[in-house]
Protein backbone atom coordinates (compact mmCIF):
# COMPACT_ATOMS: atom_id res chain seq x y z
CA UNK A 1 0.00 0.00 0.00
CA UNK A 2 1.39 3.39 -0.94
CA UNK A 3 2.18 5.91 1.77
CA UNK A 4 -0.49 8.22 0.37
CA UNK A 5 -3.07 5.44 0.76
CA UNK A 6 -2.03 4.85 4.38
CA UNK A 7 -2.17 8.57 5.07
CA UNK A 8 -5.66 8.78 3.56
CA UNK A 9 -6.85 5.80 5.62
CA UNK A 10 -5.51 7.35 8.83
CA UNK A 11 -7.15 10.68 8.01
CA UNK A 12 -10.45 8.88 7.36
CA UNK A 13 -10.26 7.04 10.69
CA UNK A 14 -9.60 10.26 12.57
CA UNK A 15 -12.52 11.98 10.84
CA UNK A 16 -14.85 9.11 11.72
CA UNK A 17 -13.73 9.18 15.34
CA UNK A 18 -14.40 12.91 15.62
CA UNK A 19 -17.97 12.55 14.38
CA UNK A 20 -20.82 10.34 15.41
CA UNK A 21 -20.18 8.04 12.46
CA UNK A 22 -18.73 4.60 12.71
CA UNK A 23 -18.49 1.81 15.15
CA UNK A 24 -15.50 1.72 17.49
CA UNK A 25 -14.82 -1.90 16.67
CA UNK A 26 -14.72 -1.09 12.96
CA UNK A 27 -12.37 1.80 13.65
CA UNK A 28 -10.13 -0.44 15.75
CA UNK A 29 -10.12 -3.12 13.05
CA UNK A 30 -9.21 -0.65 10.30
CA UNK A 31 -6.53 0.96 12.46
CA UNK A 32 -5.02 -2.47 13.11
CA UNK A 33 -5.00 -3.10 9.36
CA UNK A 34 -3.17 0.17 8.73
CA UNK A 35 -0.60 -0.58 11.43
CA UNK A 36 -0.10 -4.13 10.16
CA UNK A 37 0.41 -2.84 6.63
CA UNK A 38 2.94 -0.28 7.81
CA UNK A 39 4.90 -2.97 9.69
CA UNK A 40 4.75 -5.36 6.74
CA UNK A 41 6.18 -2.67 4.48
CA UNK A 42 8.93 -1.84 6.96
CA UNK A 43 7.54 1.59 7.78
CA UNK A 44 7.80 2.96 11.31
CA UNK A 45 4.50 3.10 13.16
CA UNK A 46 4.03 6.56 14.71
CA UNK A 47 3.62 6.65 18.47
CA UNK A 48 0.30 8.45 18.21
CA UNK A 49 -1.16 5.56 16.21
CA UNK A 50 0.16 3.05 18.74
CA UNK A 51 -1.37 5.14 21.53
CA UNK A 52 -4.67 5.39 19.68
CA UNK A 53 -4.73 1.62 19.20
CA UNK A 54 -4.09 1.08 22.92
CA UNK A 55 -6.80 3.58 23.92
CA UNK A 56 -9.35 1.95 21.64
CA UNK A 57 -8.43 -1.46 23.04
CA UNK A 58 -8.90 -0.25 26.63
CA UNK A 59 -12.16 1.50 25.76
CA UNK A 60 -13.60 -1.58 24.05
CA UNK A 61 -12.55 -3.82 26.93
CA UNK A 62 -14.17 -1.50 29.43
CA UNK A 63 -10.96 -0.68 31.30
Amino acid sequence: MAFEDLDAEIAYLLDVMEGELGDLREIEFRLQQVISTMRAEGLPVPEDLKNLEAKLDRLLQGK
